[in-house]
């Protein structure tokens, strides 16, 4: 049986572009298009494709939050289709989900095309061989539960953060922080040889970081982990973390737990 297929992208040349190299293989009916995330939700259920191509960056609903709507558990096949940047990229290699990056050529278009028709015969097979097998116990849908977990996680936690100095806004992003320090009612941020005050509490901008990225190593310490090289034991239990650069930080018996992410 032809694997049912549904386009999803706003622009219409992409579509077009889409539908046109899905035409040329035998093995694929395209079903439908829908040029906006609403669209995309209401074809998904009225048309139960059995592979859906999906653009994520669309306005008002974009591809993640079509996924949202359907349910995990509903969606067919996903292949994304993204601009996204490098992390994103990662994120979707770590969960091992197809994706195509625009502009994108005809011999990756066929790669990506392969695996989703791998999937779908899989899926397929495992439905009929259990009918009471439930979706969600499938690799393909699990994986997808997970990358979804990573997203919203990440946009849980700021990305940026404002501070001002001499008189000017300065918006930092934090994976450029090194370190921060408690200072009276304000935190030091440590960014290379510069630093930025930002009046807040370090528990209050501890709580707007990803605890992934940065760990609290003393009362009034926060460390970025990329940035640490080393880690040294010291007296009562303490340590000390020295970073890339050299600098020395204290990390208390309390909160050494915190770096066990280190490995």
């Amino acid at each position: 049986m032809p694997v049912r297929t549904l386009i999803v992208d706003d622009e219409r040349m992409a579509r077009k572009r889409l539908r046109t190299l899905l035409t040329a293989d035998p093995d694929v009916d395209v079903v439908g298009e829908a040029g906006n995330g609403r669209d995309a939700v209401a074809a998904i259920q009225e048309r139960m494709p059995d592979l859906v191509f999906l653009d994520i960056q669309m306005p008002e609903l974009d591809g993640f939050a079509v996924v949202q709507a359907v349910g995990v558990e509903h969606m067919p096949v996903t292949v994304f289709v993204t601009a996204f940047d490098q992390y994103a990229l990662k994120a979707f290699e770590a969960h091992a989900l197809d994706y195509l990056t625009k502009p994108f050529d005809r011999e990756r278009f066929e790669t990506s095309l392969g695996r989703a028709k791998q999937q779908v015969s899989l899926r397929t097979s495992a439905r009929n061989a259990s009918a009471a097998k439930p979706l969600t116990s499938s690799d393909a849908t699990e994986r997808l539960v997970s990358l979804l977990s990573d997203i919203r996680r990440k946009q849980e936690f700021a990305e940026r953060l404002m501070v001002k100095s001499a008189g000017r806004v300065v918006f930092l992003r934090v994976d450029e922080i090194d370190w921060i320090e408690a200072a009276g009612s304000y935190v030091r941020l440590h960014v290379g040889r510069e630093s930025h005050l930002l009046h807040e509490g370090i528990s209050a901008v501890m709580g707007r970081l990803d605890p992934a990225r940065f760990a609290r190593v003393h009362r009034s310490t926060v460390v970025n982990l990329d940035r640490i090289r080393e880690l040294q034991p010291w007296f009562h239990g303490d340590a000390i973390a020295i970073l890339r650069d050299g600098t020395k930080i204290q990390v208390s018996r309390t909160y050494r737990e915190s770096l066990s992410t280190l490995g």
